[in-house]
């Protein structure tokens, strides 16, 4: 292994670490002071800091499931899942770095989120944004993890596939 191969995966390992550990402050932070029936206005009529335990996966979806389906498809298949993503992302060689920075922005969120299922039943989410036009669902620092990974690697493919037309273009203008 070369050196900057290391480098680059420890500064991966580092990012992962920052955001789980910054989750996981936030939401011991939430969980010590602020009570289900708060609404904190940060933002008056925008953002909103209010408590909620979330029981199930991605918009509540498998809260009403029983063991052991519910310990297998909202706890062991996540840590998985999570297993294989980190050691894909660390061992393979042709990754791109936007790629690489993506997906372990993913498995942060992720990581973040399963140690709250795994450790408290539930998944503390406490941030609320009004738009007005919409809403958003009430949040947490894992969930704006994930987002932000996955628009990383929407933006790499939009960035590779451009590159790509540029390449094939050029290529048609040298043979013509």
């Amino acid at each position: 292994m070369d050196k900057k191969r290391i480098l680059r995966g420890l500064g991966l390992l580092l990012l992962l670490a920052v955001i789980i550990g910054l989750d996981r402050w936030t939401k011991i932070y939430v969980r010590e002071h602020i009570h289900f029936t708060d609404n904190i206005f940060v933002i008056k009529n925008f953002f909103t800091i209010t408590r909620v335990e979330n029981t199930g996966a991605f918009l509540s979806l498998g809260d009403s499931l029983h063991n052991p389906w519910r310990f297998i498809l909202l706890a062991l298949l996540p840590s998985l899942a999570l297993a294989w993503g980190l050691l894909y992302v660390l061992l393979k060689n042709n990754l791109t770095l936007l790629n690489q920075l993506g997906i372990i922005t993913i498995l942060a969120g992720g990581i973040g989120n399963l140690y709250d299922r795994i450790m408290y039943g539930s998944v503390t989410d406490f941030a609320h944004l009004n738009f007005h036009i919409f809403q958003t669902g009430v949040f947490n620092v894992a969930d704006v993890a994930i987002m932000i990974g996955v628009g990383v690697l929407l933006l790499n493919a939009y960035l590779r596939e451009r590159d790509e037309k540029k390449r094939a273009k050029d290529e048609e203008a040298v043979t013509v």
